[in-house]
């Protein structure tokens, strides 16, 4: 039985953290190098300190995932396993790479399956984030814990003074909120009644007394959170979404909503009393997701309108190669011109009313339109520059998010973007219209942002752009593009290349042969008997062919997508 009264839940909470019962913040282990095995599971974790385990997923272990640390300039391979009794995506949040690897809705990993994208890591270095992305059903994946985070370095973030020993100077902090019922479950609701960090519930951690790098990450399924610390003190943000700001912004809150994320510094030389890392969310308008503070129904929110703990710090020794400033400046950003665009492209944000298939009033959609896998929203020409227009004329503020890119904040409502979002961004929050009631009608909010589509033409898998409230896309806030070279006059009607698979059976490697040497392949999938998908290839290099060790032996049909024509052809093979 869920808890339902505010009183209770607020009262609990009180107790909770004045009686210290602190748990010790767990960091998520790292990967490293060029290859990653990822397996998705079902599994179990003891999240509060008593009572049942909760029914979580995770990656590689009992929720969350390792963090991932990728190199730029390095092609990485993922082996991405699906584990999970449904079918599920993973998508590579912030990554610049091509639409199939992408991890969007139409790249679905089916249970059992192996997805094997790869791509070359063009990113700056930053801190991002993987994440399931099935349509109707992200929502419900997020909440079970299924995620990791992603760390790009570079030669020029290297070069700079900066904390980055993982788990010592350098924190992940993976911001979240559960609701959890009295038999310690986590129920499928917007806002929980429980602050996580790093799925850790009332965590608590110590960290040396020099300046200390924090990545966060608004993980949560609705709610924003206002960072700030118990002393006041200023901390300096350094990073935005996509990278590096040019100097370091001094801040005292920062309002960091869903899918954005932050890099920030604190120095703490001569602390010597614990303090707080909190969201101080008691001034946040009902506007902003997590401002509310409805006791009761499908919104209820124990947590609004209230300032609560996200993560306590305690202290020990400085290390011994401590870093003891903040620098002064940190790159040099070179920012997109609005004047080199080629076109703005006008979003609006709106609620449902009289919209077929809606689930009412209170369903938000982009253009007018719920999303559909088979409709394509924007043809974007390969080597665009674009402004983004978007206009929320709903009473409510959304975090909007594309793929593919990174972007520049033009204006927010007609004004220049902070110095903390003036770098490289991929979600920006547009906020509900002013002046209006409940329902809207008040003046609509323009946020413009422009980017640049400058590789990764496909004319068949299309990139995302939704709202970043999980909530809100299951429910068809999404749109997509497909990015399209108008010099690349493709034949679909031409035959597909003929080929064969040789050892044939075959028991550790399966090669190809192609009576046409220009031959290009597009997917690859491998499915048994039950038509079943097993091994999910997309862009496959398939010179050294492919390993089957790890398939029973059987019947398997191997179904091959031309690069060219997109036609599909299918060679039957024996595993041994």
């Amino acid at each position: 039985m869920k808890l339902k009264s505010l009183f209770t839940i607020t009262t609990l909470l009180a107790f909770q953290y004045s009686n210290a019962q602190y748990n010790q913040l767990w960091i998520p282990d790292t990967l490293t190098g060029t290859n990653f095995n990822l397996s998705i599971k079902d599994t179990f974790a003891q999240i509060c300190n008593t009572g049942n385990q909760t029914i979580t997923g995770g990656i590689n272990g009992k929720f969350w995932g390792p963090t991932l640390i990728f190199k730029k300039g390095d092609i990485v391979h993922l082996n991405v396993k699906n584990n999970l009794n449904d079918s599920t995506t993973i998508h590579w949040h912030g990554m610049h790479l091509p639409a199939v690897m992408d991890g969007g809705p139409h790249q679905v990993i089916p249970p059992g399956a192996l997805w094997q994208p790869y791509w070359k890591v063009v990113n700056n270095a930053a801190t991002y984030w993987y994440h399931p992305h099935l349509h109707e059903m992200t929502m419900e994946h997020i909440t079970k814990g299924i995620g990791g985070l992603i760390i790009v370095r570079d030669s020029l973030e290297s070069s700079l003074k900066l904390p980055r020993t993982y788990g010592l100077d350098d924190i992940p902090m993976v911001l979240t909120d559960r609701d959890i019922n009295s038999s310690r479950q986590f129920d499928l609701v917007p806002y929980g009644d429980s602050c996580l960090v790093n799925m850790t519930l009332r965590a608590q951690y110590t960290v040396p007394t020099q300046v200390v790098r924090f990545r966060l990450l608004n993980a949560a399924i609705e709610r924003s959170f206002n960072i700030g610390f118990s002393d006041n003190r200023t901390f300096y943000v350094i990073g935005s979404d996509g990278g590096l700001l040019n100097a370091p912004v001094p801040l005292t809150r920062y309002l960091l909503h869903a899918g954005e994320r932050i890099e920030i510094l604190v120095d703490f030389k001569g602390q010597t009393s614990a303090i707080d890392i909190k969201a101080f969310n008691s001034t946040l308008g009902n506007a902003i997701p997590g401002g509310e503070n409805f006791p009761n129904g499908p919104f209820a929110n124990a947590l609004g309108k209230k300032d609560f703990v996200m993560l306590h710090l305690n202290f020990k020794s400085a290390t011994g190669n401590a870093i003891t400033s903040i620098p002064t400046a940190l790159t040099n950003n070179v920012l997109l011109k609005s004047a080199d665009a080629q076109i703005t492209r006008a979003l609006t944000m709106t609620d449902s009313a009289g919209v077929p298939g809606t689930l009412g009033p209170n369903t938000f959609i982009i253009n007018h339109r719920l999303f559909k896998l088979n409709y394509i929203d924007y043809n974007v020409p390969l080597n665009n520059t674009e402004i983004w227009q978007i206009t929320n004329s709903t009473a409510f503020g959304h975090p909007f998010h594309i793929h593919d890119v990174e972007f520049n904040i033009i204006s927010v409502n007609g004004a220049a973007p902070s110095a903390a979002q003036a770098g490289w961004k991929d979600v920006v929050f547009v906020p509900g219209a002013t002046g209006g009631g409940p329902g809207g009608g008040g003046t609509p909010y323009v946020v413009k942002f422009i980017a640049k589509f400058d590789d990764y033409a496909d004319a068949l898998h299309p990139f995302m752009y939704h709202c970043h409230i999980s909530l809100h896309e299951d429910e068809g806030m999404m749109g997509q593009f497909v990015v399209t070279d108008p010099s690349n006059k493709i034949n679909t009607n031409e035959n597909i290349t003929s080929f064969s698979l040789y050892p044939n059976p075959a028991n550790q490697t399966l090669y190809f042969k192609f009576n046409n040497s220009n031959q290009n392949v597009y997917y690859v999938r491998i499915v048994d008997v039950l038509g079943r998908t097993i091994l999910m290839l997309p862009a496959p290099e398939l010179n050294n062919g492919i390993d089957i060790s790890q398939l029973i032996p059987g019947v398997y049909s191997v179904m091959l997508t031309d690069a060219y024509s997109k036609k599909v052809s299918i060679q039957n093979f024996v595993k041994e």
